[in-house]
């Protein structure tokens, strides 16, 4: 069985058990001060391992709420049960299960899906990006002045309000626009998109970016470090955009 068809049967069983618990009562921890944990996401974790392990028995795992587990397989997964979880908790439509594929140190398929408007963003290595079997093409901005971009904040932004805000500044003052939806899988879905041009961000966590940056190189679009380098989603910082914006944006992440 091909990773993605893998991915895509455990993405939607994780979103199915999401939509059944928005909206409902359900419990609520914390991670931190403001950073949320809910027996929705660990719900839809069980799930979607459940079926990865199953349909590749030895394969690792890189999960939000589990943490990493090693294999032998050559595979390894990497799982946002609920990306988006504080929306989520408040009854904000904007949330989804990310799982991302990875062989031999390169992400080779990545899904998200988001089940409140029913859209599966899909990708595999070489062969593009698609949303619900249509594919994806980023934007064709050209200018900063112009482009509508997204970003999000980490939970330590009231420790360094000047430090975590800096681009978010620099950027609001270049661009026609900057949104914050709390969720970077599909912020980056929607970068592939062509709905927004570009985003960026810092202090993420792997399970966040994973699938995403690879729909977006898919869809056309380029992704990088701060700096402009390759990017990995172990790093914690990104930006993606539609490449036309691509050096705009660096100039001023750099």
């Amino acid at each position: 069985m091909k990773p993605l068809a893998v991915l895509v049967e455990a993405a939607l069983a994780g979103g199915s058990v999401l939509k059944g618990y928005f909206g409902s009562d359900f419990r609520i921890s914390f991670k931190g001060a403001v950073n949320l944990v809910t027996e929705a996401d660990l719900a839809s974790e069980r799930e979607v391992v459940g079926i990865l392990r199953q349909r590749f028995p030895g394969a690792a795992i890189l999960a939000e709420e589990a943490g990493e587990a090693s294999g032998e397989s050559g595979f390894r997964f990497i799982i946002d049960p609920l990306d988006g979880t504080t929306n989520f908790a408040h009854g904000y439509p904007v949330f989804a299960v990310s799982i991302a594929c990875e062989e031999a140190a390169t992400i080779t398929a990545g899904v998200v899906y988001d089940p409140v408007r029913d859209e599966l963003f899909t990708a595999a290595r070489s062969r593009g990006a698609f949303l619900n079997g249509r594919r994806l093409v980023v934007s064709v901005t050209r200018k900063l002045e112009e482009a509508l971009l997204v970003t999000g904040f980490p939970y330590d932004l009231k420790d360094n309000l000047k430090g975590n805000l800096r681009l978010f500044e620099r950027f609001m003052g270049v661009s026609r626009a900057v949104r914050r939806d709390g969720s970077a899988a599909l912020d980056l879905c929607y970068v592939a998109a062509g709905r927004f041009d570009g985003f960026w961000e810092e202090k993420l966590g792997p399970w966040d970016t994973a699938a995403g940056a690879l729909i977006v190189e898919e869809a056309g679009g380029c992704v990088s470090n701060l700096e402009g380098g390759p990017f990995h989603y172990r790093k914690g910082a990104i930006v993606a955009s539609n490449r036309a914006l691509h050096d705009q944006m660096i100039a001023l992440t750099r």
